[in-house]
Parts: structure tokens; sequence; C-alpha cells
């Protein structure tokens, strides 16, 4: 399980590097819309610091695994771990408005695509996190 958490987070990150280096267009179904136009459009840097957290978070599962070489006690892996499963599952419970499972703003295809994936997706990375927690 370990392997396959870090593998789809290093997906992810890899993703937000693609994004960092060519930019995210305003019409993507990745960026949450209120009246047909973005709420915002993140920066480079800012798509930069989200792949940096995913690969750190995809280096963590391999590193609880043991796949990958840490410089941390096992206890420090498995707080990481238990930090990094809080984190995904409040992106899944969202704020309440545009994103999350319990989101107000419905109907775009951002919203459609956080409903089906996105959120079910941060659900399962979640749970993924505070089982290796628990190991």
């Amino acid at each position: 399980m370990a392997l396959a958490l870090a593998g789809v987070l290093g997906v992810l990150g890899l993703l937000h590097v693609y994004w960092a280096i060519t930019g995210v267009s305003g019409r993507s179904v990745a960026l949450p819309e209120v009246d047909g136009e973005p709420v915002f459009v993140p920066s480079r840097a800012s798509s930069a610091l989200v792949a940096a957290g995913l690969l750190f978070a995809a280096w963590v599962a391999a590193a609880v695994d043991g796949a990958l070489a840490a410089p941390l006690s096992k206890t420090a892996l498995r707080l990481l771990c238990t930090i990094l499963g809080a984190a995904f599952l409040a992106r899944a419970v969202g704020e309440f408005r545009l994103l999350g499972f319990f989101k107000r703003v419905k109907g775009t295809p951002f919203a459609r695509w956080d409903t089906l994936l996105f959120s079910p997706l941060s659900l399962a990375i979640a749970l993924a996190f505070f089982a290796l927690a628990a190991r």
C-alpha cells in the first residue's frame, strides 16, 4: 500500500511540476470557479510549492515502508503520516464553499471533477496515510 500511495503522490507531484513550468490555464477543470470565472489562477511558484509538498508526501510513504532511506525514526515517520493524513482529510472535507464533499458551489466543471475524483482521491490518500501511521 505504501508504494502505491507513493506512486500516486509522485504522479500528482509531477503534474504540479509540469504546471509550475508551463502555468495553469484559467480554464482548467483543476481550478474552482464562480460565475464561469476561476476563483484564482495559481502562480508558478505556488504550483511548485504544492509539487514539493506532494513529492515530500510520496517520500514519506516510501520511507515508512522502508523502500527509501530516511534520517527519521519510525515514530517520526508515523507522526508525519498522521499529519499528512489529516491534511488530505481536510482537503476531502473541504472548506464548505468551493471544494470538498460539502461544497455549496455545484454545477461547474471543477465541482463535478471534485465530486467524482479529487475529493474521493484525497479521502483515499488520507485513509492510506492513517493506515500507515497505525502499522
